[in-house]
């Protein structure tokens, strides 16, 4: 096999499309196997055949539930040897302040973009440790930068992607470990097909493609990052530098 994360095993929640679904068709392009865990079935299993069943396979996976984890990388394992690279992708967006968010809908963002990315860490973690190396991308969001308005459950969820990412970073370096957090800004998603946003605050003025994430994705899970540990990386075009919108006078 040839490819810069050649022979590797990564699985990605969330997996079935937009940016999770661009992570594993550029790092099958790269010589991974790819376990596509997602609730979303239908659309995991899709993209298998695209794919080809020799380097991917589709999996049900609820983040939210831990005993769904263990099963999903137990068959990984079965499959394909157990993950090199755990791709923390799955998340949700919800609207409103800390006055009018919905209670439900505040636990339920933070049971899928907070509690999910630590149940996946933990499922993964032991087998990691025995293989002396591994590497947890988790994908955070500008929101985990800076302040994101009307968004307060998603933005501490993903604050809070930011903090355990680092901890865990201390906590699993010593086993050969890494552990990063990527922030994507406007990223072109089924998720955001429905927004109306412009761009000027973007300094590139634009927004990404997916594709655009899965580079930096590629990265991290190669050995090519080897020395990255405990990062925030950006794909924003710019967006958390400064206030772009700013007057020149």
């Amino acid at each position: 096999m040839t490819g810069r994360v050649a022979g590797k095993t990564v699985l990605i929640s969330g997996g079935g499309r937009g940016m999770g679904a661009a992570h594993a068709r550029r790092l099958v392009s790269e010589g991974a196997r790819v376990v596509i865990g997602d609730v979303l079935v239908d659309e995991a299993e899709a993209l298998v055949a695209e794919l080809g069943p020799d380097v991917a396979m589709a999996v049900r996976l609820d983040v939210t539930d831990y005993e769904n984890w263990r099963r999903v990388v137990d068959e990984a394992t079965a499959r394909f040897g157990h993950p090199d690279v755990l791709v923390n992708n799955a998340g949700i967006f919800t609207r409103g302040d800390a006055e009018i968010a919905d209670i439900e809908e505040w636990r339920r963002t933070i049971d899928i973009d907070l509690t999910g990315v630590f149940l996946g860490t933990k499922a993964v973690i032991t087998g990691m440790k025995r293989k002396g190396a591994g590497s947890i991308i988790n994908i955070s969001s500008i929101a985990g930068l800076v302040g994101f308005k009307n968004r307060a459950a998603y933005a501490a969820a993903k604050w809070g992607v930011v903090g355990l990412t680092k901890t865990s970073a201390l906590d699993f370096g010593e086993f050969g470990i890494r552990v990063n957090a990527v922030h994507p800004g406007s990223v072109r998603t089924p998720l955001t097909a429905g927004l109306e946003r412009g761009f000027g605050q973007i300094p590139l003025g634009r927004d990404a493609a997916a594709d655009e994430v899965s580079q930096l994705i590629l990265f991290l899970a190669s050995d090519e990052s080897s020395f990255c540990t405990g990062g925030s990386f950006a794909v924003d075009g710019g967006e958390t530098a400064g206030n772009n919108l700013r007057a020149d006078a």
